[in-house]
């Protein structure tokens, strides 16, 4: 790895920051402690929110760690296509008991307040989604002691990256569980995302910042993969979703490996961004229909998400997962970090010529 990064955790596993609850501060401890680098994700929570949750982290583990940050979101959603949608989801409404979301929670989740928070208390890492910040922001971080990664889906984006400034790139593949991190929401584009083998060497040729690879990663001996395609680390979403220490809905871990569902599809279903999730029968019913209407869509259907989860219906809940689900293993976060680990270094003796640092141990 990176000399920056080598210093920062010494295993090159970064725990994927998983916003709604999943990426909390017991799950980002956990991995910290066994040698990755774990993350509390501050989408979707006030500014004293992530605060408060880095104060719990920092009780936790003395190691390094990560805060990941959306960015503000401009106005394009057109309120004729969510009031369409918001009338074809009364059925949902009706059928949970439950209304529909108040969509005047604003669009830009707190970034300044956020990022004033995390410039007056320093945190090893920070990273981006949903766009790229400013070459101020970025200064203003690194002159606190932070590394900064930002989020990217195609090359033009990881320019984008390099031009402001940032430490590093995340390049993410289309496989990945969750939204895209894409840094305009372009509907044009949508089912045109890179595999992450591919964006990954178009990334490394165009940039010459480190890059950190997510997408469908369950395995060490992916983890092998993307480090001898020049990867700096590889950043792992799902395969924590189903550990101990994740805060995920117990119906959500079990439904990784639930043959019901037996696929993901990228969806506008319940947040109005492209995002990967399992196959229910909320996305089958309104996938086609949602709006680019971010976070309009994501602040209405929050009620029905909550009322699905709540009567115990996973058909109605986003059930974010990457390509590789299948593959989840039910263990203590710690533990799955050994494993990963064990399972890198198997992989990394069986290549010859691979980079002797590359696995970490």
């Amino acid at each position: 790895m990176s000399s920056a990064l080598t210093d920062l955790f010494p295993l090159p596993i970064v725990q994927a920051p998983m916003a709604g609850g999943v990426s909390v501060p017991r799950l980002a401890a956990a991995v910290s402690e066994a040698g990755g680098l774990g993350f509390l994700a501050a989408g979707y929570k006030t500014a004293d929110g992530m605060y408060q949750e880095i104060k719990q982290l920092r009780g936790l583990t003395g190691r390094p760690f990560g805060v990941n940050v959306f960015l503000s979101q401009p106005e394009t959603a057109d309120p004729a296509a969510v009031g369409v949608y918001a009338h074809q989801l009364a059925g949902e409404a009706a059928w949970y008991e439950t209304g529909l979301g108040d969509l005047g929670h604003g669009r830009d989740d707190g970034y300044d307040a956020k990022l004033a928070v995390l410039l007056d208390n320093p945190v090893p890492v920070v990273s981006f989604h949903f766009g790229c910040p400013s070459r101020e922001a970025l200064d203003a971080l690194r002159r606190v002691g932070t590394f900064t990664l930002v989020t990217a889906t195609t090359v033009e984006e990881a320019r984008a990256v390099e031009r402001a400034g940032a430490d590093a790139v995340i390049a993410q593949g289309v496989e990945a569980g969750g939204h895209q991190g894409t840094h305009r929401d372009v509907p044009e584009t949508d089912g045109a995302g890179i595999g992450l083998l591919s964006l990954l060497a178009q990334v490394r040729e165009a940039v010459s910042l480190p890059v950190v690879a997510a997408g469908g990663l369950m395995r060490g001996a992916q983890i092998a993969a993307v480090l001898a395609a020049g990867a700096s680390a590889a950043q792992l979403g799902t395969a924590f979703l189903a550990t101990d220490e994740s805060g995920a809905h117990p119906l959500h871990k079990r439904a990784l490996t639930d043959p019901l569902f037996a696929r993901t599809e990228l969806t506008r279903a319940f947040s109005g961004r492209p995002a990967r999730g399992l196959v229910n029968r909320f996305l089958r019913e309104h996938g086609r229909y949602a709006p680019a209407a971010y976070p309009d869509v994501h602040h209405l259907t929050a009620p029905l998400r909550a009322a699905a989860a709540e009567a115990g219906d996973a058909q109605g809940m986003a059930l974010w997962a990457g390509q590789g689900h299948r593959m989840a293993r039910e263990l203590p976060a710690g533990r799955l970090v050994e494993v990963l680990a064990d399972e890198l270094a198997s992989a990394v003796a069986e290549l010859p010529g691979f980079p002797a640092g590359g696995a970490g141990r």
